[in-house]
């Protein structure tokens, strides 16, 4: 019985000295408190090894990245013991972790965190000689970011992320950027850039602490700026040059000789559903935004280009219909009607009737007058004149005289109406028509200039969000 009770001891030894082992790495101090922060102001200290980035979804407005996040911080109860300290710190085992403080990181644009495991979590807990402790993990973070897609292909979104305390506030702890080597990157990730199909990402840091309100009070926060720049080759290859092209082409119909209809049309058809087949397209697979975007707007007016050129053929049609059929009827028409009072004859007609009739109606008045001093002047009775009547049979006639003049002068300005609108599709439709020539040079210079129109404006607001 004796030695069976000895054996057991050594056995129950045995089984618990590793333990032993492992929490005699670190020494607490007496009055330790885990739930109690070291200090009355702590810093920490946080710094990202950024090993990929998995990708950017513009429908959930989303970027993914694995990283190896590390926050260090300073704790003078905890004390390593030298003995167990291989170089300069101690390993600590993650029950460790539950018995010692840890900061609460809070990373507040954090849609989903997933911890990277192998065959065990990727984390290491480490205490240095001078009571620094500094925690690793390895995670796939993605970050939810507000993007605007108005300039959509030359946007350029810009995404800051906090790292903070949710806890505690500004004036207890203090979140900033480790003073060396705050953001590092695998070799072939680039100087401080990722390339991905169709962005560029690009990481900065804020060396001050940032202050972020959490409805209660202010919190410290280290910020990293994620810059997203679109690789604008592709859009330039697949869209915007194929889109100039169509446009210049429908230009080639104006030197097509208008009688050819069926050419002409099917260049400018063909070149009009082209464009809004390119325009549904990019539609359909680009990101949704409020306003339209900047290819959108692009698209929409080389669409616009090339209808305001068929309706000019619409216009070069009608004018040729009207010089080979409504001309030559109009001019037979007035060679079959029997010479007739022109209109300046009429109106010369009238403008001498209403002459004489003034003429006459002023010497009737003068002659009554003095027929009435005349009878005056022999007796004390007044006679009755004897003009009144042909006075307002005179007047009478005056009135139909103008009304004739107004009606002749209307009849002249329908008819040098009728003469311009004649000279116009004249100009525009007949066989030396100038109407195609004079589009050979609007319209290439409007599309010039709407070109360096549009590439000023837009260009000049992408470098604004880019700084």
């Amino acid at each position: 019985m004796r030695c069976q009770y000895i054996v057991s001891l050594i056995c129950f030894f045995e089984l618990w000295q590793p333990a032993t082992t492992a929490t005699t790495n670190y020494q607490q101090s007496l009055d330790y408190d885990r739930n109690v922060k070291p200090g009355t102001l702590t810093d920490v200290s946080v710094s990202l090894y950024i090993n990929r980035i998995s990708g950017v979804d513009e429908n959930k407005e989303e970027i993914s990245f694995d990283v190896f996040l590390q926050i260090t911080w300073e704790d003078l109860r905890v004390q390593p013991v030298m003995a167990s300290m291989v170089g300069e710190y101690v390993e600590l085992t993650k029950a460790d972790r539950d018995m010692i403080w840890v900061p609460d990181l809070y990373i507040r644009q954090l849609r989903e965190m997933k911890m990277l495991t192998l065959f065990e979590e990727i984390s290491s807990l480490r205490l240095y000689e001078n009571s620094t402790i500094s925690l690793s993990i390895g995670a796939t973070i993605i970050i939810k970011c507000d993007m605007d897609f108005v300039l959509y292909p030359l946007d350029v979104q810009r995404c800051p992320v906090d790292f903070s305390s949710y806890k505690y506030p500004v004036k207890d702890l203090r979140f900033r950027w480790r003073s060396e080597n705050a953001l590092s990157f695998p070799n072939d990730f680039g100087d401080g850039f990722f390339r991905l199909p169709k962005y560029v990402v690009s990481f900065y840091t804020e060396k001050e602490s940032q202050i972020v309100n959490y409805s209660d009070d202010n919190h410290s926060s280290a910020r990293l700026e994620i810059t997203l720049s679109r690789e604008v080759k592709s859009y330039l290859l697949e869209n915007y040059l194929p889109s100039t092209l169509f446009v210049s082409i429908s230009w080639g119909s104006f030197v097509v000789v208008p009688e050819i209809v069926p050419g002409r049309m099917v260049l400018l058809v063909t070149t009009l559903l082209s464009l809004i087949t390119m325009f549904d397209t990019v539609r359909n697979n680009s990101p949704d935004a409020l306003e339209l975007k900047c290819l959108e707007v692009w698209l929409i007016s080389c669409t616009l280009f090339v209808f305001f050129a068929l309706m000019e053929y619409f216009i070069v049609l009608f004018g040729i219909r009207y010089d080979k059929h409504w001309r030559v009827a109009k001019a037979q028409h007035a060679s079959s009607v029997p010479p007739s009072i022109t209109l300046q004859s009429a109106v010369t007609m009238a403008q001498s009737t209403l002459d004489t009739s003034i003429n006459s109606v002023s010497f009737q008045r003068e002659n009554g007058l003095e027929h009435s001093t005349l009878k005056m002047a022999g007796s004390n009775k007044i006679q009755p004149q004897e003009h009144s009547k042909p006075s307002s049979a005179s007047l009478s006639n005056i009135q139909d005289t103008v009304q004739n003049a107004q009606k002749v002068s209307s009849v002249m300005t329908r008819k040098r109406f009728r003469n311009v609108a004649d000279v116009a599709l004249m100009y525009a439709g007949s066989q030396r028509g100038r109407l195609d020539q004079l589009s050979l040079i609007i319209f290439p210079v409007s599309f010039l200039i709407f070109t360096i129109s549009y590439w000023t404006m837009y260009l000049t607001e992408s470098k604004k969000n880019f700084k």
